[in-house]
């Protein structure tokens, strides 16, 4: 059961990243699908610890997304040269891959998604 739970929350990931994604630019790359499954995992394991609440979750799930995306986006944008996102030109941005303006769409971004989770840990308890 404790894996199907794991797939299950990857999967919800890799298929809202995607959407608002596409939504939000109009297009999207398998790896942010990817990238998106990892991102959701990490925050449910983050918002089902005990004692952790949501400003906590959203600050480590920021953290997290935040390396995340730098390590995805150096393998993609840099070595791999596929040109999915630049950020070159936002304002103390690193190495065009994360910038702060990003990481704080992510913390605003984790507020519904410790909820989500929390409500998938429930109704698969």
């Amino acid at each position: 059961m404790r894996l199907s739970r794991y797939v299950f929350v990857f999967l919800m990931g890799f298929f809202l990243y995607a959407f608002v994604e596409v939504t939000g630019r109009g297009y999207t790359h398998w790896t942010m699908c990817i990238t998106g499954g990892i991102v959701l995992l990490v925050i449910y394991t983050l918002s089902n610890r005990p004692a952790t609440s949501l400003i906590r979750t959203c600050l480590f799930g920021t953290a997290a997304i935040t390396l995340i995306e730098f390590a995805v986006g150096v393998f993609d944008n840099i070595i791999m040269g596929w040109e999915v996102w630049d950020y070159s030109d936002i304002p103390l941005n690193i190495l065009g891959q994360v910038c702060p303006l990003f990481s704080l769409l992510w913390f605003v971004l984790c507020i519904p998604a410790y909820y989500l989770c929390r409500h998938i840990a429930k109704q698969l308890m």
